[in-house]
């Protein structure tokens, strides 16, 4: 009789991905009682750090040409969120901005994402968890990833209209 090769143990590159696409769902279910998509919450949380950017600059940064960036500020805009202003040094362009209630749904945004990060997290230590973020923000540097932006936001689509 011969035995049958022993199954492979996970990896760390499979478990990242498996906790990765199980935090985002959680996510995505936590800030939907916020009305907001992950890629909304990530522009807010972009604009909030450096108000005032234009849509290109905002576009690049995020991965995604800008002809599908503007219908996903749009729906931004029309909901309050975000203004859209003329850039003083060149009319041609606008620079976007929260607003106050943009900024009020950001501190909400925030509080969802501090409650999420300890529900991920609470089978860790705290000595553990900061070891872990050391760790994983070694290797995200490693591999060129920026820590403010989402490498999926390059393949965002606008929501369909209801």
């Amino acid at each position: 009789m011969t035995a049958s090769p022993p199954t492979p143990q996970p990896g760390v590159a499979f478990l990242l991905a498996q906790l990765g696409a199980h935090a985002a769902g959680l996510f995505a279910e936590r800030i939907a009682a916020l009305d907001l998509t992950p890629p909304q919450a990530g522009l807010l949380r972009m604009l909030a750090a450096a108000p005032g950017r234009s849509q290109r600059e905002l576009a690049g940064d995020l991965g995604m040409p800008p002809s599908r960036f503007v219908p996903f500020a749009d729906e931004l805009e029309k909901r309050g969120l975000i203004e859209r202003r003329r850039n003083a040094s060149d009319r041609r362009v606008y620079a976007l901005h929260l607003t106050e209630k943009g900024e009020a749904l950001l501190a909400e945004l925030a509080q969802a994402g501090m409650a999420h990060e300890h529900l991920l997290c609470e089978a860790l230590t705290a000595e553990e968890h900061d070891r872990l973020l050391g760790l994983l923000r070694r290797i995200a540097d490693q591999q060129g990833l920026r820590p403010d932006v989402h490498p999926g936001y390059r393949t965002l689509r606008p929501r369909p209209k209801p």
